[in-house]
């Protein structure tokens, strides 16, 4: 079965950088776009950025400038660095892939989920 796991979350204060980092297990032939989504408590999840297999990227306007996605598919790796955080960007942080499986289907867009890493950034 195929499995993210967010890590890389914490605290760290205004103007503070993170790494978030998905892992991806399982049964994968390979991976098609990855995408970093959050939700603020109280409010709706939104999608942060994404990263097709080619390495176009996109950014939620609010985080433009900030963070990078990037990826590492020999690694079944994806990342997030956020730099310059603000209080606003607290939140869990959950990783989304489409996923190639092996015997050759590909996954739906919302099919894998990692549980979240959390992020804080205090006042």
């Amino acid at each position: 079965q195929v499995q993210l796991v967010e890590s890389g979350g914490g605290l760290v204060q205004p103007g503070g950088s993170l790494r978030l980092s998905c892992a991806a297990s399982g049964n994968i032939f390979g991976i098609y776009d990855i995408r970093w989504y959050r939700q603020a408590p109280g409010k709706l999840r939104e999608l942060v950025a994404s990263i097709t297999k080619s390495g176009s990227t996109n950014y939620v306007d609010s985080v433009k400038g900030r963070f990078t996605i990037s990826r590492d598919d020999a690694k079944l790796m994806a990342y997030l660095q956020m730099d310059s955080l603000k209080p606003e960007d607290t939140a869990v942080y959950y990783c989304n892939a489409q996923i190639v499986l092996e015997w050759g289907k590909v996954s739906r867009p919302g099919d894998y989920w990692g549980r979240g890493t959390q992020v804080a950034v205090s006042s």
